[in-house]
């Protein structure tokens, strides 16, 4: 079932889905410092790094935050029907747990509240936990705002 604005008020503390898992390599994490501008040496130098506080490089915590973007589209495609859909903001993201290079990752996303907004816009409140394979604790968990259009 395809849940539109009228209907999907009914998944208001259901889990919407899981994404698939997602490797976070070395390459990744450079071309997102590259990108940002954040070269710190825990998430560049390798060498440094082995010698350093997790004995590895790790991700970005804002490389991570930026991945419930992608994983949400995986996520909510396919089972909910509008025309558009926007970042609206954060309530509260907590980052728990470094995430390792070459550790896989994946966002396990839940509905948290839904609320009408006007005609053609509908509030969405998603609470999404990153998971990393392997680890007891999430990299991180955040409550998204996103606003559905039509």
């Amino acid at each position: 079932m395809v849940m539109t604005a009228a209907t999907i008020h009914e998944l208001v503390g259901q889990e919407l889905g899981v994404s698939a898992w997602q490797t976070i390599d070395q390459d990744r994490i450079n071309k997102f410092a590259e990108c940002t501008g954040d070269n710190q040496w825990v998430h560049v130098d390798v060498e440094r790094a082995k010698k350093g506080p997790f004995g590895t490089t790790v991700a970005h915590g804002y490389l991570t935050l930026s991945l419930l973007a992608s994983t949400a589209l995986e996520v909510f495609e396919g089972k909910v029907s509008f025309m558009g859909f926007l970042n609206y903001g954060l309530d509260k993201a907590r980052f728990i747990t470094p995430v390792k290079v070459d550790s896989r990752v994946r966002n396990r996303i839940k509905i948290v509240a839904v609320e009408a907004k006007g005609p053609g816009r509908t509030l969405i409140t998603t609470e999404n936990t990153l998971e990393i394979e392997g680890e007891e604790k999430p990299a991180l968990v955040a409550i998204a705002l996103g606003m559905a259009l039509g």
